[in-house]
């Protein structure tokens, strides 16, 4: 396979492929033992039992799923919750002191933030 056949296959691949379902787990270590919080975002989609008429579901083109891009997004919205969830459950748990996990939270908020603002200034979905 030669080269531009290969990333007209690659191209393909990624503006076809359908995200249906984003998770992010976190563990923060204190002290006083591990604080975790996990999320789980489902695209508006059908699970593989079947329960929806896939006709129906899915984005204007009837695509059901996200783009890679759409994923990417999601992805960074459910884990900076996860991280700041973890955080907060490691303060409640006593495993953390105020100004550290408020710092924290901060930096997260900051980080994803520009994770964000790049994701969503790329013109493809590489």
């Amino acid at each position: 396979m030669e080269a531009e056949e290969m990333k007209a296959l690659l191209r393909r691949v990624r503006d076809n492929i359908r995200v249906t379902k984003v998770v992010a787990t976190r563990s923060i270590k204190g002290a006083r033992g591990d604080s975790f919080a996990g999320f789980s975002a489902k695209w508006n989609t059908v699970q593989e039992d079947g329960g929806q008429d896939l006709v129906h579901v899915g984005d204007e083109d009837g695509a059901p799923g996200m783009t890679l891009k759409e994923a990417r997004l999601a992805h960074y919205m459910v884990s900076m919750q996860a991280d700041i969830a973890a955080y907060e459950a490691a303060l409640a748990g006593g495993n953390l002191p105020v100004k550290v996990c408020l710092d924290a939270i901060q930096a997260v908020k900051a980080n994803y933030g520009k994770l964000i603002q790049k994701a969503l200034g790329q013109d493809s979905d590489g």
